[in-house]
């Protein structure tokens, strides 16, 4: 596949404009059917790595989701993932934080959820909310029980970044692998996407009137997006800007970047010593002896 992902990825630092950023870029298949073969060819080279590193042990692998309402993170996490082992994989979604979540940092419920090593997280929606949806309603703020001298004008989201910076900087000297896709869909696709919602019955579920009350605050949260990826794109926690008005075109550009931040891991087995392979040579000469008395 000819396709450089470096040209989605946000630098260290870069202001980012999104109007500049494409929705819709040329497609990596010519067909449907191609389409079908490339994912299937890219969910059975990640089940294979997930394998080996669910045996290497020594990487946790984190990939976090965020977008617009509409954008088709379910449908990517959904598709991209389904050849993945779920003893290997855990999936985090989050809303509304609880009482007991209000009453912590704001890191705090999502760090109880980061992966193990050998294990794919995946965050759909994530600590990012904090400085995305809270930022665009700021009356959030209100409820979650901080001094206000800490939630005092622009500072707190400069704290709130920088607190999300040295916390995956952490991660990634613990040997935790980021990744994060901000999937970027038009405005006039999302309407689109909300009137087949509103028109199929069997998608019915999925809209719901606060879905249309945030669309109304379209350019506070592009705003928003842009201060965040801006400020929270580094070296070793990239944020790619994933063009998503093709939804196909979207879940082969992320596949393929998953797979190459598994290459980059340098994965393999686990290679026995000497002592262990004597002890498997033992083993092996005792199951033999006993499948030769079974049949005698």
């Amino acid at each position: 596949m000819s396709f450089d992902p470096d040209l989605l990825r946000i630098r260290e630092g870069e202001k980012v404009k999104l109007d500049k950023c494409p929705t819709l870029v040329e497609p990596l298949y010519s067909s449907r059917k191609q389409y079908k073969k490339m994912l299937a060819d890219q969910v059975d080279q990640l089940r294979k790595l997930q394998q080996v590193h669910y045996a290497d042990n020594r990487y946790a692998v984190m990939l976090i989701f965020q977008a617009m309402d509409a954008a088709g993170k379910d449908g990517i996490i959904r598709h991209v993932m389904s050849g993945v082992n779920p003893q290997g994989c855990q999936v985090f979604s989050f809303k509304h934080p609880s009482p007991e979540e209000l009453d912590h940092d704001f890191l705090w419920r999502s760090n109880r959820c980061l992966p193990e090593r050998g294990r794919i997280g995946i965050f759909n929606r994530s600590y990012y909310e904090e400085v995305l949806i809270v930022r665009v309603h700021p009356e959030i703020l209100a409820v979650q029980g901080i001094p206000d001298e800490l939630i005092d004008g622009e500072k707190v989201w400069e704290n709130r970044y920088r607190s999300i910076v040295d916390m995956e900087d952490h991660l990634y000297r613990n040997g935790t692998r980021i990744v994060k896709f901000f999937l970027h869909l038009s405005r006039e696709e999302q309407r689109k996407r909300f009137l087949d919602r509103i028109d199929k019955p069997e998608k019915n579920w999925k809209f719901s009137i606060a879905d249309l009350e945030e669309r109304s605050y379209w350019k506070q949260y592009m705003q928003a997006y842009e201060a965040c990826l801006g400020a929270t794109s580094s070296t070793h926690a990239p944020w790619y800007v994933v063009p998503a008005d093709d939804k196909q075109n979207a879940r082969l550009i992320v596949s393929h970047i998953i797979l190459q931040t598994f290459d980059s891991l340098g994965l393999s087995y686990p290679v026995a010593g000497a002592q262990r392979l004597k002890e498997l040579a033992d083993i092996r000469k005792r199951l033999s002896e006993e499948s030769s008395c079974d049949e005698c």
